[in-house]
């Protein structure tokens, strides 16, 4: 699978500004752009923005100023929070069905879909399970399968897999990037992780904090499939350490303000 560099936008950001009711500037003059079929990360230190960058184009919240344009309608949208939000009461298969029964489905026609989403995030014998029963990483599985049930073209992911072991999160990366590939999906991805970030994207945008804004815009122009074979190359090492300075460099860049 080829990367998407001159693939047209999906939504544009623009001169966009956010400041918080208690006059913190969470971000200043932000432009940014989601190319369709895209895996984009947003990458930056804690309070750059990220997350509220994401979360004004999920429609959570509304920019103070600029614009967010969206260039073909805005489409079906699922967003991934940092934390997997399930309800404790109810089966893997309940919280999975809940966007489809808001939408009006019945059981019965949502049945296939629900099938279908655990299916491509590993959980398929799961249905009947409670959250409590799950681990840390399966649980993040569900609320991914909750939010690909409703067939979005655009995913949004706020530092899902933050609070995982290593080795979950890397096999998370793995089956999140066949998802990507298998549905043909735009993905808006936050994370503060240099290593996942290239392991993912084919594209970062790195962020610099006080106010937020994208410093760098960084292609990662590796072929997809990527394997353990990636993860160990030279060729994986050399982005690490462009996108590491990157970083630094934004982090540096914050004692200007």
């Amino acid at each position: 699978m080829d990367t998407v560099t001159n693939a047209p936008p999906l939504v544009h950001l623009e001169k966009v500004s956010k400041t918080f009711s208690n006059g913190t500037a969470a971000i200043a003059g932000l432009d940014l752009e989601l190319r369709c079929g895209s895996f984009t990360s947003l990458l930056g230190p804690s309070g750059c923005g990220k997350s509220t960058a994401l979360r004004m184009i999920a429609g959570l919240t509304a920019p103070s100023t600029g614009s967010v344009t969206w260039d073909r309608g805005r489409p079906e949208l699922g967003f991934v929070f940092q934390e997997p939000t399930l309800m404790p009461w109810r089966t893997v298969w309940g919280n999975v069905f809940l966007p489809l029964r808001l939408a009006g489905l019945t059981r019965a026609q949502a049945e296939p879909r629900i099938a279908d989403a655990l299916a491509r995030v590993g959980l398929t014998g799961f249905e009947r399970s409670y959250p409590r029963q799950l681990s840390g990483g399966m649980k993040m599985r569900v609320s991914i399968a909750r939010a690909l049930v409703t067939h979005p073209s655009l995913l949004l992911m706020d530092e899902p897999f933050a609070a995982l072991d290593e080795i979950t999160r890397s096999r998370l990366n793995d089956d999140l990037l066949s998802v990507w590939a298998a549905q043909r999906l735009t993905i808006g991805f936050v994370t503060h992780s240099v290593f996942e970030s290239v392991f993912l994207s084919d594209r970062i945008l790195v962020m610099a904090a006080r106010p937020g804004r994208v410093v760098a815009d960084i292609a990662i122009d590796a072929p997809y499939p990527r394997t353990e074979a990636f993860r160990t190359s030279e060729v994986y090492n050399h982005h690490c350490r462009i996108v590491s300075k990157a970083l630094k460099d934004a982090m540096g860049g914050q004692h200007d303000h």
